[in-house]
């Protein structure tokens, strides 16, 4: 797909992994700045993480670069399966009929960033839309800051609705659960 000068590229987890130093470097330039401040080992924990996602059957990544290669956005996820523990991580328990998995209701959106310079021009958007092009999934699930306010406002915009609070991991920040409702038939 390409617009803008911008060129979003659809990748599996073979090519994704291929791809990490581009995943990589937009993670890190994304993710350095407030609210996420992360740091280089915590860029080093992401991209240990991203090396297991990607060898999932049904990951799925996109990578947005410009004409000249220059990687500006990313995002990558995956079908949860019906062992995840990402419901078990809510602060207050979700009914069952929410938490039910079968690996193919729910898509977890892992990660979706964009490169500071770039923003503003639909790219998350439109690496949203690829990433999830034909997952015929009945709805999308993300974690997500609370203080990162233009990504909960892009969220909100594309119909998400927060479900619940996580700390995703020993030491994370409390982050919202949102959900995104897909229209099926």
């Amino acid at each position: 797909m390409k617009e803008q000068g911008i060129i979003i590229e659809p990748l599996g987890g073979a090519a994704a992994a291929r791809a990490e130093d581009a995943f990589r470097r937009v993670y890190a330039s994304a993710f350095a700045e407030p609210p996420y401040d992360e740091t280089p080992g915590d860029v080093a924990a992401a991209f240990r993480r991203f090396r297991v996602q990607t060898r999932k059957p049904a990951f799925r990544g996109a990578l947005a670069r410009t004409e000249a290669g220059d990687p500006v956005g990313m995002a990558y996820g995956y079908p949860l399966s019906a062992r995840t523990r990402w419901w078990d991580q809510l602060l207050v328990p979700v009914p069952e009929e929410t938490r039910h998995e079968d690996g193919r209701r729910t898509f977890g959106l892992m990660e979706l960033a964009v490169r500071a310079p770039w923003r503003g021009h639909g790219i998350a958007r439109r690496l949203h839309d690829v990433v999830l092009e034909g997952t015929g999934v009945e709805r999308l699930l993300l974690n997500v800051l609370p203080e990162a306010e233009s990504a909960q406002a892009a969220y909100r915009s594309w119909g998400y609705r927060k479900v619940g609070e996580t700390r995703p991991w020993d030491g994370a920040a409390l982050h919202d659960v949102m959900v995104l409702d897909l229209v099926t038939g």
